[in-house]
């Protein structure tokens, strides 16, 4: 059975001096503001899509690992990512960078690598994104 998830766009103005915002519409989990400065300079309290795919690709990553160490024996207790999506105006996405610290009981480091990799090979989001430069830092907490 496949899911769609939806989310929604609204902007005013043009690129410079407009403003918008984004609805997690499946979730319901709310709105969120956008606009140039912050995606080109950075804003504390506005996203943008970058952060946005950085939180997708970040979950995404996470969830195929999870499933691929338990299916090794080893289910993680715990599995902390971060995704930096770089982001130059101008030129666009320009990479990402998967950080990841896991505590995984009975695991070597190189296996944790390993099965790292194959996350970020696998994942429905990396695959999306294979136009881009996706790196990877794993190990063990």
């Amino acid at each position: 059975m496949a899911l769609t998830s939806t989310a929604t766009a609204h902007w005013e103005g043009s690129l410079f001096e407009g403003k918008g915002s984004v609805n997690l519409d499946s979730s319901r989990l709310g709105s969120f503001d956008i606009n140039w400065k912050a995606r080109s300079e950075g804003q504390d309290s506005t996203t943008t899509p970058e952060e946005l795919l950085g939180a997708a690709h970040a979950a995404c990553f996470s969830m195929a690992f999870s499933n691929g160490l338990a299916k090794a024996g080893t289910p993680p207790t715990a599995l902390n990512t971060t995704a930096d999506v770089t982001f130059v105006p101008g030129t666009g996405i320009t990479g990402i960078k998967l950080t990841v610290r896991g505590d995984v009981p009975g695991i070597s480091a190189d296996d944790f690598a390993a099965a790292a990799a194959d996350a970020k090979a696998n994942c429905p989001v990396s695959k999306a994104l294979a136009g881009v430069e996706i790196t990877l830092d794993a190990a063990l907490a």
